[in-house]
């Protein structure tokens, strides 16, 4: 991995650390439009201006005013993306792209399809933990708690501890099993220095607390 590549996946870990509880509530789309647009500006020195534009092209059908984009010039987007810079971060933030839109259009498992590939063979680390985390969503909002929990076991980076054990803590009170989601709210807690952001976990360990009175 050269220099810039190691300075890119130290913002994407910093970026992640202050802002990946909202993102694993809300959706990834903001970490693929800021994300994504600081790599393109950083590689464009080195990288084709065909890529730059697919990118920016893929920006603009997603961004509509009225939040609707168009599907299918999603996917025309991201795939050219795919074929022409395979197994680029690029290509898989585009990717990241066409799991949200299906996500959004209720076809959950066009969205596994996407968020599998990525983690079958990540750009990065990072994309591969983001990826993961979404999967974890899409699974447990097609039943699979026990499928996605699975695919969070194992060590976390630092800079993912906090969103991953809150995802965990979330699939955990979906199965019932309240005491292991509390120890994974505490751990997500520990790990979070934004106390704004520790208030809707201490909602999720306050709400359980309630549940055992």
């Amino acid at each position: 991995m050269s220099s810039t590549e190691d300075e890119q996946l130290a913002d994407l870990k910093d970026w992640w650390s202050r802002n990946g509880k909202p993102l694993v509530t809300g959706g990834l789309l903001a970490l693929v439009i800021v994300f994504g647009w600081q790599a393109f500006h950083k590689y464009q020195s080195n990288q084709s201006q065909g890529a730059s534009m697919l990118y920016q092209q893929l920006l603009e059908t997603t961004l509509t005013p009225d939040g609707k984009p168009d599907a299918a010039r999603v996917a025309d987007l991201a795939g050219k993306l795919n074929s022409e810079f395979a197994g680029s971060a690029y290509a898989q933030y585009g990717s990241l792209f066409v799991a949200k839109v299906a996500v959004d259009s209720a076809k959950l498992d066009d969205a596994a399809t996407e968020l599998k590939a990525i983690i079958a063979k990540p750009a990065n680390p990072a994309l591969g933990e983001i990826a993961r985390q979404r999967l974890a969503q899409v699974l447990a909002a097609q039943n699979k708690a026990d499928e996605a929990l699975k695919l969070l076991e194992g060590d976390a980076d630092k800079a993912f501890l906090a969103t991953r054990e809150e995802l965990k803590g979330d699939l955990l009170v979906q199965l019932g099993r309240t005491d292991e989601a509390n120890k994974a709210y505490q751990k997500a807690k520990a790990a979070l220095s934004d106390e704004a952001a520790v208030g809707g976990l201490q909602i999720k360990l306050d709400d359980l607390a309630k549940g055992d009175a």
